[in-house]
């Protein structure tokens, strides 16, 4: 069984892309039937994944010894273009959490999405993103990565604009999709300069190609070329600057949001630099620039989100916050603490995107935290899930994120102090607005104008896989030697570091503390507060106003210089046209005046061309005589 599991391990994407391909044409019309499909088609993949993660254990294969199925797609001049399936502990890794995490999106779904009349379309949609991912993280080349990359992207932006007949989902989806291209941009030509420089997109025969490229001319191209490839996984894991769309994507149904935030779109980005490690950790300046883009982009991120009222908006920015963490780990060189961080927050950020849909189905697809308050009495289950998921989230042990964060923490206090201390301040960010939004929609009195309720089984469910995941996962991952099976090539078991970890909990349980104060004995009165440190809080809460800088520069200088590229297309390349039509006719109206239909002036030019023809005949014929000596008479 594992060896077909191996050698079929392409069915894995293709159920997903089947079910997009029954539903979008044939039964979109037919809600239940539409999600059964999708169900039982990514209930195939993920089993399908635990087969194939399995038999990496059973026959070594590892992350220097993958297994790789491959056929020439086709060839463009001497370049091959390769696709296939490689599979190693990555590979295996990410199938599973993509394929299992999309399946319980899948269930939650099919309660939530019940009453739209585009459930059909939203589990096409939904199964051709999953398709997409499930294909990206299997890829043997870049050229086959950027083809799912871009269908990731396409995905997103079909599911961000959902609610097509909102403005706002429409302009959601417009700015993700623009968003997200400019760094694709950067990585195609990245991939393209590859291609000549070494003539394949082959990960194996690059791997094997690079190390002597080094030795012989140096990192200079191979640092450009990083920096190229990091612009595609800024754009899609919302890396500052490249972060604007990531809140905007809340326009999505709530399922959505759960998917891009978890194991899908967002995931690609660092999944991206954990694939081409072998590229980035030849270059020194490239880890350097990954680690402060991380480090910064966690930092930022989490003191927007300590302003953010709305509850989706908080976790958007907890994401970006945690994709900084992962960031910075792989720059640091802690590639398993990046990937461990990424299966755990997997789990623990749908579970709370699932809670929050859970809330704002209950309320009417109300936002707003501070129009909520006294949850846990009425949504006890949600209540729950919410708690563990504030938990994993800080690092507090024994849940998942205590693993993986203390993981990254220690590779920073190993590496750099500065990078440590603000790592370790952006822990404490993040139990505090946690806590603070655990607060207030909660605990206290309800301020909502309707009446909540506990959802039925099928969102249930999923929300409880997902919390019992969050609570396991850490622990499964630290004690089953996760950092022994997915590593960069060298397998070392990580153990905690004693002294990050208790300060981690401590920084944490501190952010707790002062959330409690603040928000539940309300021992500081908010609006005085925002007196005090109004211009701080508008900039914060405002989010740096880097939106604002962004549309500042599109109508001063795009705008500007799209008026001025009219002008020039309109005036002077317009102007040379209608110059050239006014020509041809003006010679058009000379030319046909003749041809008027009266026979005598037919006759009057044909004879006239006659006499002009006998004269040119004649004075042609002396010309000659008179050149060979001879004698007229």
């Amino acid at each position: 069984m594992f060896t077909f599991a191996l050698t079929h391990a392409y069915l894995i994407p293709l159920f997903p892309a089947l079910a997009f391909l029954l539903i979008g044409p044939f039964t979109r019309g037919d809600k239940n039937l539409s999600a059964t499909i999708a169900i039982f088609m990514m209930s195939l993949s993920l089993i399908f994944s635990i087969f194939v993660a399995m038999a990496t254990q059973a026959f070594g294969i590892t992350m220097n010894d993958p297994f790789v199925m491959k056929m020439t797609w086709a060839v463009v001049g001497t370049l091959p273009l390769t696709m296939g399936i490689f599979i190693d502990p990555l590979t295996a890794m990410m199938l599973i959490v993509v394929s299992l995490v999309s399946l319980l999106v899948y269930i939650y779904s099919a309660s939530y999405m019940a009453d739209n009349d585009g459930m059909g379309r939203f589990f096409a949609f939904i199964s051709l993103f999953s398709a997409s991912m499930l294909g990206l993280v299997g890829a043997v080349s870049f050229l086959q990565l950027y083809v799912f990359w871009e269908g990731v992207g396409l995905c997103s932006y079909l599911l961000i604009g959902f609610y097509y007949d909102k403005l706002t989902a429409r302009e959601a989806a417009k700015k993700a999709f623009i968003t997200t291209r400019i760094g694709d941009f950067g990585m195609l030509v990245g991939i393209i300069i590859l291609a000549v420089m070494f003539g394949t997109t082959d990960f194996l025969e690059l791997r094997m190609i690079i190390p002597d490229y080094v030795l012989g001319a140096g990192t200079t191209m191979i640092t450009i070329v990083s920096l190229l490839l990091f612009m595609g996984a800024i754009g899609k894991s919302g890396q500052f600057p490249l972060h604007v769309w990531l809140l905007d994507a809340m326009e999505g149904p709530t399922p959505t949001s759960a998917l891009i935030h978890a194991a899908t779109m967002v995931a690609a980005g660092v999944f991206l630099v954990a694939r081409a490690y072998f590229i980035f950790s030849e270059s020194t300046i490239a880890m350097y620039f990954i680690t402060g883009i991380g480090t910064f982009t966690a930092f930022f991120a989490a003191c927007i989100a300590v302003t953010q009222s709305k509850f989706k908006g908080v976790l958007a920015y907890s994401t970006i916050s945690q994709l900084g963490y992962m960031m910075c780990a792989v720059g640091l060189g802690a590639f398993s603490a990046s990937m461990f961080h990424l299966v755990t927050h997997a789990f623990f950020k749908a579970m709370l995107f699932l809670c929050a849909g859970a809330i704002m189905h209950a309320l009417h697809e109300e936002t707003d935290i501070f129009k909520m308050g006294g949850l846990w009495k009425k949504m006890p289950l949600t209540f729950f899930c919410m708690v563990i998921g504030v938990l994993a989230i800080s690092g507090i042990p024994p849940f998942s994120g205590f693993f993986s964060k203390d993981e990254i923490l220690a590779a920073a206090m190993a590496a750099s102090q500065p990078v440590y201390i603000v790592m370790t301040f952006t822990s404490f960010l993040t139990s505090f607005y946690m806590m603070r939004l655990l607060i207030i929609a909660f605990l206290g009195e309800s301020h909502s104008e309707y009446e909540a309720h506990e959802v039925d089984a099928f969102m249930r469910w999923p929300m409880l896989m997902l919390a019992i995941l969050t609570v396991i996962v850490g622990l499964a991952g630290y004690y089953g030697g996760f950092s022994l099976w997915v590593n960069d090539g060298t397998a070392v078991h990580e153990t905690l570091n004693m002294q990050v970890a208790a300060t981690g909990t401590g920084v944490a349980l501190l952010g707790f503390l002062l959330a409690y104060i603040i928000y539940g004995q309300r021992a500081i009165r908010l609006k005085v507060a925002r007196r005090r440190y109004g211009f701080l809080y508008q900039v914060v809460y405002h989010k740096f106003y880097v939106d604002e800088f962004y549309d500042y520069i599109r109508r001063r200088l795009v705008y500007t210089f799209a008026y001025a590229l009219s002008w020039v297309d309109i005036h002077i390349f317009g102007g040379i046209m209608d110059g050239l039509g006014a020509y041809a006719l003006g010679t058009s109206d000379i030319l046909s005046a003749p041809a008027n239909g009266q026979v005598q002036r037919y006759l009057l030019f044909f004879y006239t061309g006659v006499a002009v023809l006998l004269i040119a005949a004649l004075y042609w014929t002396v010309q000659i005589i008179l050149q060979g000596g001879g004698v007229i008479g």
